[in-house]
């Protein structure tokens, strides 16, 4: 050790230690009930109750399975090789939560419709803050990245009005199956674009037709899944994102019918109302006037997006959490 490293000491974070006694974990029983005493030292209130759960579930796992050391062992490596395969354009650890179903699930509980609002579906690791501003009628993809396809529809309150200016994000991969953060020479964004509706809350932009890929198994969650045997397959689907001053933001997409992985989306984001139509234009002329330079036919898909508002969404969620409370409360004291 260097003088100058002789200088420094080890320091702990200023905590004291606990004004209770705490038996010495001589058995696995006493660490979880340490271990929840512990917790109960938690300031925040709302912490408090997500780690006491946390602890409770993750001890009973370990006790359930009688995990061993090497299984325990493997899980962290696995789970720091997660960490290490994320850069700013792949996100491995939301993969990771969206192949648990765990993205799923806490969109679906976080984000509750009522009153003909359009659901939600999952985010994914592939949406990127740099997609550029695309004007009505307009193309997110470059010439040559797909099928056409043409989108259309309207951005509307419950009660049917018009929302207009409202920021329109949406993505989705090329023919080839690949989003374009998946290629090591990105020099812009591509299949991707921002746009606003107009003042009648109409939008419509140019893409390409989706098709179903692969989610990426070149990384410790795509070796998960071959030890579960299950495929890594989404079906083909187009993401949107819609925010608005006043209203709740959407997080969607929208997925054609017909795809064989519909039922087994290996990120579980289809949801019923989600799955749209795609109509044949075969009208050269037509695909002209709405852009495509090589005209022929296009695919047509069109979808009102119905957004709640802020109130709305958390009116919603109060009585979901209202009647959750009652239940817990009901359980608790059977028990």
């Amino acid at each position: 050790m260097s003088e100058a490293e002789a200088r420094f000491k080890a320091v702990s974070n200023g905590i004291p230690p606990p004004s209770f006694d705490l038996p010495l974990p001589d058995r696995p029983d006493i660490i979880t009930a340490n271990m929840q005493k512990l917790v109960e030292l938690t300031p925040n209130p709302r912490h408090r109750f997500i780690f006491k759960a946390l602890v409770k579930h993750l001890h009973q796992f370990v006790n359930e399975t009688s995990l061993t050391t090497d299984e325990w062992m493997a899980a962290i490596d696995f789970l720091t090789r997660v960490g290490q395969k994320c850069t700013p354009l792949r996100q491995e650890t939301i993969l990771l939560s969206d192949v648990l179903g765990v993205s799923a699930l806490v969109d679906s509980l976080n984000n509750p419709v009522a009153g003909g609002a359009t659901e939600n579906s999952v985010l994914g690791p592939f949406f990127t803050e740099d997609a550029a501003d695309v004007d009505f009628g307009e193309s997110i993809a470059s010439e040559g990245k797909g099928d056409y396809m043409y989108v259309e529809g309207r951005i509307l309150t419950t009660d049917g009005q018009p929302i207009p200016n409202a920021v329109i994000d949406t993505w989705e991969t090329d023919a080839d199956g690949f989003y374009d953060t998946q290629y090591s020479d990105r020099s812009h964004p591509d299949c991707r674009g921002r746009l606003r509706s107009d003042d009648n809350g109409r939008f419509g932009y140019r893409a390409v037709v989706p098709v179903a890929y692969p989610v990426p198994g070149d990384g410790p969650v795509g070796e998960l899944l071959r030890l579960l045997g299950r495929h890594n397959m989404r079906p083909n689907h187009l993401h949107v994102m819609v925010e608005a001053p006043g209203f709740h933001k959407l997080v969607t997409a929208f997925y054609p019918e017909g795809c064989d992985y519909l039922r087994s989306d290996c990120v579980f984001g289809v949801k019923k109302s989600l799955v749209v139509k795609l109509k044949d234009i075969v009208d050269d002329g037509e695909a002209r006037k709405r852009g495509f330079p090589h005209g022929g036919s296009f695919k047509l898909l069109q979808y009102d997006i119905v957004l709640l508002t802020e109130e709305q969404s958390a009116t919603i969620r109060a009585g979901i959490d209202e009647r959750y409370t009652i239940t817990e409360t009901v359980k608790s004291t059977k028990s």
